[in-house]
């Protein structure tokens, strides 16, 4: 497994490996859910290629940029057991020389949810994840599903761009008891740890009920309660969308997404789970 520190050896280490790529986007601190993206990435390309970068452009005031899990000789182990073939860990003077003043901004589907609770963070998002596309260029980069919005934020971004990728989501990576795998989980006392199934556990309750024919404001409410009960505060957001697009939905229509973000103690979550109306 190649390890790059500089854009200079990246680009000389990217013409060496076949056209067909798989990239696969972190900021480290890896799980089994990133390890699942790199093992997705060997089944559909010749080779695969995985970038750690804590993008400081994608966290606001406030947050929890500067005690992020950074745990680097761990993630390249990890990922070489994994197969990886290269690996690129940029600098922000690489991503970001003197002088740049370049944004990408998506309307419509970064705005409300993830992108109204946390302002700016979807501009940062994008902007790292097309310049890490534009240097790569794979034929296809693989993102995990746990972050909906986020997927399809890039999507949309690089369909706009018409750059030559596909954007692939692949299925959230969850513990035994259905919590969603994340590097935050670490932030978790034991505690927290044991209510955190709560969240998962809402979604569920709440796809069966709007299933059942509960209406759709009740569904919500309930699973709200289940949360507030278990110790989540704030409740960011509950919600029914339409999966594609995150436009909100006040009855079952075709493909959506039950959309939740919620805090326990001082660790932020979020998750989500899909559903079809008949």
């Amino acid at each position: 497994m190649q390890i790059i520190r500089s854009a200079s050896e990246f680009f000389a280490a990217r013409r060496a490996l076949p056209e067909s790529l798989a990239l696969v986007p972190t900021m480290g601190a890896l799980h089994g859910g990133h390890l699942a993206l790199v093992a997705e990435g060997r089944r559909r390309a010749d080779c695969v290629a995985a970038t750690i970068f804590v993008n400081p452009l994608q966290f606001g005031p406030g947050e929890d940029l500067a005690r992020y899990p950074r745990q680097e000789e761990r993630d390249l182990e990890l990922l070489a057991e994994q197969g990886c073939d290269l690996v690129w860990l940029p600098t922000a003077a690489d991503l970001f020389p003197p002088g740049f003043s370049t944004q990408v901004s998506i309307a419509g589907v970064s705005e409300r949810w993830e992108g109204a609770a946390r302002p700016g963070h979807f501009t940062g998002v994008a902007l790292v994840v097309a310049k890490l596309l534009i240097a790569a260029t794979p034929q296809i980069a693989i993102f995990g599903e746990k972050d909906w919005q986020q997927l399809m934020v890039i999507r949309r971004m690089a369909r706009d761009l018409g750059l030559p990728v596909e954007i692939a989501g692949f299925p959230t990576v969850r513990d035994p008891d259905g919590l969603a795998l994340s590097s935050r989980n670490a932030y978790l006392s034991p505690s927290e740890r044991a209510n955190a199934v709560a969240l998962p556990a809402s979604l569920d309750q709440a796809r069966r009920r709007i299933a059942a024919g509960t209406p759709v404001a009740d569904a919500l409410g309930e699973a709200r309660a289940v949360l507030a009960s278990a110790g989540f505060a704030p409740i960011d957001y509950f919600a029914l969308v339409v999966a594609d697009t995150l436009e909100p939905l006040d009855e079952p229509a075709g493909p959506m997404r039950l959309i939740t973000a919620a805090s326990i103690g001082t660790t932020r979550l979020i998750d989500n789970i899909g559903a079809v109306s008949d």
